[in-house]
C-alpha cells in the first residue's frame, strides 16, 4: 500500500461548517491520492476504527469502487439541530424530498418546534425521519417519538435513538415508528432494529459495506458523515452499488460545508433531489487545497499521527 500512496504527503484540510452539525464546527481530514484517483481519510474525532477508515480512504484510488447498478440516487438532505426558521429554509431550498433532521441536543419543545418547520418547508409529500445520536434513554425516546410523529405527520423513521442494542429493542417494542440502527457491523440487529444505516467511511468502502449489507439482512439507507465531495463520492457509490435501495440517501450534507475540495462545477449538490454515481472521485483542486490547508502544526501533528496509527494498524 505504501508504495502506491504517498501519505506522508497527503493534504491535511479544516473546512468550517455553515451551523454546528452534530456538535461540529469544523470538518477535518487528509486527501489520499492513489493510482487511480483521490479518497477521504476523515474519521470523526471519537472515532477509533481507523483502519476501515483507510481502507474506505483508499480503496478509489487502489482497488476501485463495484459496479454500479443505478446511474443516480434520491438523496435527503440533512437539517442540523437550528432553529425553526434556519430548519424551513433549509427545507425548503433542498430540493430534496426527504429531509433527515437532527433531534435530541436540546429540548423537545425545540425538536418538535424544528420538525414542523421542516414539515412545511418540504410539504405534505415530502418524508421526514429523524437522527437522535444516541442520545436518549428508552423511556425519553418513546416520549419524544411520539411527539415528534405527531409534528412530521408521520415520520419514516428514527435512527440511533439510544445507545445500545438493548435499549433500541426496547424502544421498538413501544412504537410505531420504524427504527433504524447504525454501526451494523458484526452486530445481530435482531429485535433492535428495522433498518441499518451504512456509511462508507465507518465500514471500510463501498465493497465493505455492501457485504455488511447483505450479511445484516435488514433494509439499509446510505448516510455519510459530513465529507467534502471527494468523501460523499464514495457514500454515492455504495447507494449506486446496493441491489436494493428503498431510501432516499442521508448525502445532502455538502451545503453544510462553507466550502469544498473540488471544482464547483463537480461539487456534490443535489439537484431536484438527486445526486448522480460517478465512477471515480473528482480530482481536488489545488486552489482549493490551499485555501482550506490546515495551519494549526499541532492538529496538522494530530491528523498524520492518526494517520500513521491506522497505516500501521492495518
Amino acid at each position: 500500500m505504501q508504495t502506491l500512496i504517498d501519505f506522508d504527503r497527503a493534504p491535511v484540510f479544516a473546512i468550517p461548517t455553515i451551523e454546528p452539525v452534530g456538535g461540529l464546527t469544523v470538518r477535518e481530514g487528509l486527501l489520499l491520492e492513489g493510482p487511480q484517483g483521490w479518497g477521504e481519510f476523515s474519521p470523526l474525532p471519537n472515532e477509533r476504527a481507523l483502519v476501515r477508515w483507510l481502507t474506505a480512504a483508499t480503496e478509489p484510488g487502489t482497488v476501485g469502487w463495484p459496479d454500479p447498478v443505478r446511474g443516480r440516487v434520491p438523496v435527503a438532505v440533512t437539517v442540523p439541530a437550528v432553529d425553526a426558521d434556519r430548519a424551513h429554509q433549509i427545507a425548503a431550498a433542498s430540493g430534496c424530498r426527504t429531509a433527515a433532521v437532527e433531534v435530541g441536543a436540546g429540548g423537545l419543545a425545540q425538536d418538535v418546534e424544528r420538525v414542523q418547520a421542516v414539515r412545511a418547508g418540504l410539504g405534505t409529500g415530502g418524508a421526514i425521519r429523524c437522527d437522535a445520536k444516541g442520545r436518549w434513554d428508552p423511556d425519553a425516546a418513546v416520549t419524544a417519538i411520539a411527539a415528534l410523529d405527531r409534528a412530521a405527520d408521520g415520520l419514516e423513521f428514527v435512527t440511533q435513538p439510544c445507545q445500545t442494542l438493548d435499549e433500541l429493542a426496547q424502544v421498538r417494542r413501544q412504537v410505531e415508528v420504524p427504527i433504524a440502527a447504525g454501526d451494523p457491523i458484526g452486530l445481530h440487529l435482531g429485535e433492535a432494529a428495522d433498518i441499518a444505516v451504512l456509511a462508507a467511511g465507518p465500514l471500510g468502502g463501498a465493497r465493505r459495506a455492501l457485504r455488511v449489507a447483505e450479511a445484516c439482512g435488514l433494509p439499509c439507507v446510505v448516510s455519510g458523515t459530513l465529507e467534502t465531495t471527494i468523501g460523499l463520492a464514495a457514500g454515492l457509490a455504495l447507494a449506486g452499488a446496493l441491489p436494493r435501495l428503498e431510501f432516499a440517501c442521508e448525502l445532502g450534507t455538502r451545503g453544510l460545508l462553507a466550502g469544498d475540495l473540488v471544482a464547483d462545477s463537480r461539487s456534490l449538490v443535489p439537484v431536484d433531489g438527486y445526486l448522480p454515481v460517478a465512477p471515480m472521485p473528482p480530482a481536488p483542486q489545488a486552489d482549493r487545497i490551499e485555501r482550506y490547508a490546515l495551519t494549526d502544526p499541532a492538529r496538522v501533528a494530530w491528523w498524520r499521527e492518526r494517520l500513521q496509527s491506522a497505516i500501521s494498524a492495518s
